[in-house]
């Protein structure tokens, strides 16, 4: 085989769904870069011209119809480059999910993906329908004869294909069959949604396939959080025979992320430039990048104007104020002070030059304070020391603080149910009542700033809360966005030391001194969560094996015994209380605030986990543990 050197770039993009102006800007930008480099083949993420988000809309024709007419104005800018570009193709009342390749301004074919995700966070047999190994065929549109299927295509004498996204991830892959026609590049485009740690699995998918198939392989992702939940690295990777050539950083600010090089086609390729080395994944790194890109993108696509946030001075709150000062300190550095503002589209031209004139320190608390505006709303049964954590963090990171009592409120309340009762309430009869109006009444006060602000209310619910509904409706989940309820409480506890001692946030220290409580009844009762619930360890491994790996009552309970986490009784109230609590609660699952998906799985019923509002409750199941 003759020796062939081609530039080849992949790009990440920042896509919204049915967003046409700023897919195709992004789309448009991308290229551009692409021929400035003299790049020859430039691969783009999956369903980028409309989004991959856009759900039941792919069901609709005219939304194919629309992405066929921008398809045919990208065409126009591939003067002199093979650019790969992805859309919905509407055939014989089926969806396609398909790349398309344009070469200098012609349509070359349309490849359709053949596996669809159908777990965790995909329903895509929903909407596409899967196309077959080894078939072409043709169809028309607007007059003009196109191909689509699966179809090889060729580059300066190179042949290649595709893999769209879930193909690669099937033991029955597409590459199995494009390697004994003389395939030596195959092109991903994807739609793969972060969670920790995945990086390290899509990293080792794409050059062990490289090395398997004795190939060249680039793979490009979406980036940002694209539509709502769901947030995307935008990794880029390129790789040969084993080999990574090219990767990116991860979870950037940037609209468009391009990376190339120069890579050689022959019987032994020369192989110039060499990733070795990859740092360890460190998972507080990642959920701090995914967590502050996922509120910058949510906030600039809802055209709200900042964040609103009832800081309670207790670890969830103290989390969501930090990702907002890392919004502004990653954003800033990202794209550059001005980049940053320009982006917002917020600050006046004079607010811009006020805000640049000030040094990088003051800077960033001057962003947080126009960004973040945070109120502690206390009661007879607060505390000094969340009082102190609130207001300290607060006044660290530069966010605005405001204190107020609510015991008016509660009074009030309280005093209306008591005369229509004509009876007194008491904490020994109505505990949950009495704790339930005070989470509640914080709610209007916080919602009022939001409005003002034109800005979003925070909720701080954390996974574990949600499993098991420690939660007041309309109190304290109260909220335009729960950003932290894919997380769960161990895990957020342990990234506030690390961020204190390794971001340099010394407001959190006093947060880390103290034991997660609601605070809702009277102090000397010394409430705390764990005291209400169980040790958070432990709820978390009795929700893991529950519903990601789907063990029975009994199952667990013979885990979790075998691991001695307890003694055998304590355990066993742990779990009946668990379950009760998990089957209970399901309504209030349903009416939290949109969340981000953030681990490898989430309770959210409308994108990880569904179940019934109402059931069974686990009696049978958990009568035979209770039996055992």
């Amino acid at each position: 085989m003759k020796e062939t050197r081609l530039m080849l770039a992949a790009a990440a993009l920042n896509q919204t769904p049915m967003d046409w102006d700023n897919n195709l800007q992004n789309i448009k930008d991308a290229i551009t870069e692409a021929i400035n480099n003299k790049i020859q083949l430039l691969l783009l993420p999956e369903l980028c011209i409309t989004g991959y988000g856009c759900e039941d809309m792919f069901l609709s024709p005219w939304l194919s119809e629309v992405a066929f007419e921008k398809l045919l104005q990208v065409k126009e800018w591939c003067e002199n480059i093979t650019v790969a570009v992805s859309l919905p193709v509407f055939l014989e009342g089926k969806v396609y999910n398909t790349a398309c390749v344009i070469k200098n301004k012609e349509i070359k074919g349309f490849t359709a993906k053949q596996f669809l995700a159908n777990d965790g966070l995909h329903y895509e047999p929903r909407w596409f329908t899967p196309w077959p190994a080894n078939e072409v065929k043709q169809f028309e549109m607007q007059g003009q004869t196109y191909q689509i299927g699966d179809i090889i295509y060729e580059e300066q004498g190179v042949k290649y294909a595709f893999e769209i996204c879930e193909d690669a991830w099937r033991p029955n892959r597409p590459a199995e069959r494009h390697m004994p026609k003389g395939v030596q590049l195959i092109l991903n485009p994807s739609a793969s949604h972060f969670a920790l740690s995945k990086t390290d699995v899509r990293y080792r998918l794409v050059v062990d396939a490289s090395k398997k198939y004795q190939c060249a392989y680039m793979y490009a992702n979406l980036l940002g959080n694209e539509a709502g939940r769901v947030i995307y690295d935008g990794e880029v990777l390129i790789a040969q025979n084993g080999k990574l050539i090219r990767r990116n950083e991860l979870l950037c600010f940037k609209n468009v992320d391009l990376e190339y090089a120069e890579v050689c086609f022959s019987d032994k390729p020369e192989i110039a430039e060499v990733i070795d080395y990859l740092p360890p994944i460190d998972e507080n790194k990642e959920l701090i990048a995914a967590l502050s890109l996922g509120l910058f993108d949510y906030m600039r696509k809802s055209r709200s104007r900042g964040f609103v946030l009832s800081l309670s001075g207790g670890a969830d709150s103290s989390l969501c104020a930090v990702a907002v000062a890392e919004m502004v300190r990653r954003g800033v550095e990202s794209l550059g002070l001005l980049g940053f503002v320009a982006k917002l589209q917020m600050f006046s031209i004079r607010d811009a030059a006020y805000i640049e004139d000030q040094s990088p320190e003051n800077a960033q608390k001057e962003l947080v304070n126009r960004l973040l505006t945070c109120a502690y709303q206390g009661t007879v049964n607060s505390s000094d020391d969340t009082f102190n954590s609130a207001k300290q963090l607060a006044e660290s990171i530069g966010a605005k603080f405001y204190s107020w009592t609510i015991d008016n409120e509660v009074i009030g309340y309280t005093s209306k149910i008591e005369a229509a009762l004509e009876r007194p309430l008491t904490w020994e009869q109505d505990d949950i009542t009495l704790q339930n109006i005070q989470a509640r009444v914080r709610a209007p006060a916080i919602w009022m700033l939001a409005n003002i602000n034109n800005a979003l209310l925070l909720a701080t619910s954390n996974r574990s809360e949600a499993s098991v509904g420690y939660a007041t409706m309309d109190g304290d989940t109260a909220g335009s966005i729960s950003p932290i309820a894919g997380i769960d409480k161990s895990f957020i506890r342990q990234f506030l030391i690390w961020a204190q001692q390794e971001l340099g946030y010394e407001g959190l220290q006093y947060v880390n001194n103290l034991q997660p409580t609601a605070e809702l009844r009277p102090s000397s009762e010394e409430q705390t969560d764990e005291k209400d619930l169980m040790p958070y360890p432990v709820l978390n491994q009795i929700e893991r094996l529950a519903f990601y790996n789907r063990y029975s009552p009994k199952e667990v309970f013979a885990i979790l015994n075998e691991q001695k986490v307890a003694a055998p009784e304590q355990l066993q109230n742990w779990i009946n209380k668990f379950y009760t609590l998990w089957s209970r609660n399901q309504w209030k699952r349903e009416r939290y605030a949109p969340s981000f998906h953030l681990d490898d799985y989430n309770v959210d019923p409308r994108s990880w986990l569904r179940f019934p509002i109402l059931s069974g409750g686990f009696k049978e199941e958990l009568a035979a543990l209770n039996q055992q």
